[in-house]
């Protein structure tokens, strides 16, 4: 017989330790102490303040206000941060999320608006600071709003609250159309108050105003500054603010529970955590973050009507957090950038120039897509995995665009061919359709890590790893 207890047995082998394109950058930042990523952080907030004065050329939106675009970017991404309150960390999929920027966007328009039978400018708000004083109003009616909401519908999980929180956002946009008597209808609310804030001569309506173009030849930001990049000013220290005070939700009890409830919610309630209570938190926390940026948005294009707020625009907030990475608030808010910024880049870009361009461009993809199909037939299966996906991301690209640039051809009209601005809604599907084949998680997943004493243990442990490093 064999001696089985003599036989050498090898021992495994650990794979590689794979690391993602920002964990270098991540890791570096997670080692860094507190106050060491303030020092860090804030000339990256600076840089970030002076982008929309002096934009780049390749980052610059020709044909639309630059800073206007970095405006509506920060109002996104306050939108992304309260979604992935509800969505990334709480694990609640709410698809009608718009309904709450409504909310707070016409809160601000019905109590400063001269169209609306509430108006209070005249009694005890002030013009000057009435969007200031209306601003926690909308915050607070925006909350008290997710509260009723919240407390029957999150009973239900999964599609049911899908469901659900649809139709809450087309029944805010229906009594916001229907209610004519107090929104004024389909003609919208006008002439919503601005803070006005720095009045000179120059500046009648001050710095918010839609009337401040900015000096772009003075080398003073805050001259060349015009209306949109002031609220982007505002709006970025509202996200700082925003991202604060959600973060330490996130290293507290609170957060521990949403983690629990996105998880597995019957053992998170097995365990002992009241799930209703804490799903009702962050509906709550999310609403009112929507509902400031509603404020925002009213106070500065100074009009509101139904149609801005229609259930596409929440399917967009939703693909903010999807692209970027859902339960990374970093993340979200990239994606929220590129929501805000690539259908207004692409805006001055037509799809097709000339019709010979056209032509060509068209033979070019059906030449593309038959090199693929070629390739798949013959080597398809010694390709590997990523290759495999590759292929297929590509012939889905190349399909929808010689369809569109057959259409084109077919309908080209001199001056008057295809923005790129305007099929958003076809490229945001198409990435959002490879997004979930090639990288579910998102551009930037979030990591597991602890949520209590995070930090501490994160550097405890990495001292000791450094010192075994350094004798080796």
């Amino acid at each position: 017989m064999t001696d089985l207890t003599k036989t050498p047995v090898p021992e495994p082998q650990s794979e590689p330790h794979r690391a993602g394109v920002g964990d270098g950058i991540r890791s570096w930042w997670d080692g860094l102490s507190r106050p060491a990523q303030w020092i860090v952080g804030i000339p990256i907030v600076v840089v970030l303040a002076l982008i929309p004065v002096f934009p780049p050329p390749l980052l610059d939106t020709p044909g639309v206000s630059f800073g206007g675009v970095m405006a509506l970017f920060s109002m996104y991404a306050l939108i992304a941060i309260g979604l992935n309150v509800v969505v990334g960390q709480a694990g609640l999929l709410d698809l009608g999320y718009v309904g709450f920027y409504a909310v707070g966007a016409y809160t601000v328009g019905l109590l400063t608006s001269p169209n609306s039978p509430w108006n209070q400018t005249d009694n005890w708000l002030e013009p000057s600071w009435a969007w200031v004083a209306c601003v926690p109003i909308a915050v607070a009616l925006t909350a008290v709003s997710g509260l009723i909401l919240g407390t029957p519908t999150l009973r239900v999980r999964g599609d049911y609250l899908a469901i659900v929180t649809l139709g809450f956002g087309e029944i805010v946009r229906l009594m916001a159309d229907n209610l004519g008597d107090l929104t004024n209808g389909s003609l919208g609310l006008s002439k919503i108050a601005y803070p006005e804030v720095a009045v000179s001569e120059s500046k009648p309506g001050g710095v918010f105003s839609p009337g401040n173009l900015g000096d772009t030849s003075s080398w003073n930001p805050f001259e060349r500054a015009n209306s949109g990049t002031w609220w982007f000013w505002l709006g970025l220290i509202l996200v700082i603010g925003a991202l604060l005070i959600i973060g330490n939700l996130e290293r507290s009890r609170v957060g521990r529970a949403w983690v629990a409830i996105r998880e597995d919610e019957d053992a998170a309630e097995i365990m002992g955590v009241p799930t209703f209570k804490f799903k009702l938190w962050a509906f709550v926390i999310g609403a009112s973050v929507g509902g400031l940026s509603g404020a925002m948005y009213a106070g500065q294009v100074t009009y509101v009507n139904p149609k801005q707020f229609d259930i596409i625009l929440s399917m967009l907030f939703l693909c903010a957090v999807v692209l970027g990475g859902s339960g990374n608030k970093l993340g979200v808010i990239v994606g929220a950038f590129l929501i805000a910024y690539l259908p207004m880049r692409l805006q001055s870009v037509q799809l097709v120039s000339n019709e010979s361009t056209g032509y060509l461009l068209l033979a070019l993809v059906l030449a593309v897509l038959l090199g693929l199909w070629l390739l798949w037939r013959k080597r398809g299966d010694t390709l590997g995995v990523w290759a495999r996906r590759a292929v297929i991301a590509t012939a889905i690209f190349g399909v929808v665009a010689g369809l569109l640039l057959f259409g084109s051809v077919l309908l080209f009209r001199a001056g008057g061919a295809q923005s790129l601005g305007d099929l958003k809604y076809l490229y945001f599907g198409l990435a959002l359709v490879v997004m979930m084949v090639l990288r579910p998680q998102g551009l930037f997943p979030v990591r597991q890590k602890l949520l209590a004493y995070g930090r501490q243990v994160y550097q405890a442990v990495r001292k000791p790893a450094e010192l075994i490093g350094a004798k080796r």
